[in-house]
């Protein structure tokens, strides 16, 4: 199955990752890729209830990350695993992560 993660700042910072080469994360291991990210950033959950979903996670390790991780070579290994591990985790074909809207797009 083809898979597509784009995170975007807005439009003149988007990052496309066409996983065609390599699959998304079995869902456990995603899951458990973005709970260590979660916790490497220090993120806060984002809803007052404290409850954190998945595709909070997805969104507060990417905006953690900053446009850096995605955009800059040297980070592309840590942006190639964080798509595999988002497109695993939500088992959408096509995600879009858009920071602007703090929101996901399937």
């Amino acid at each position: 199955m083809r898979s597509q993660v784009t995170v975007t700042w807005g439009e003149n910072a988007s990052y496309r990752f066409d996983l065609d080469a390599v699959q998304p994360m079995p869902n456990d291991q995603a899951r458990a890729w973005l709970d260590g990210q979660f916790t490497a950033f220090e993120c806060e959950p984002i809803r007052l209830t404290g409850k954190v979903l998945t595709a909070d996670k997805v969104l507060s390790v990417a905006q953690a990350a900053g446009q850096e991780r995605f955009r800059d070579a040297g980070h592309r290994d840590w942006a190639e695993s964080f798509a595999r591990a988002t497109s695993g985790a939500l088992a959408k074909p096509t995600i879009t992560v858009d920071l602007a809207t703090m929101s996901l797009g399937y």
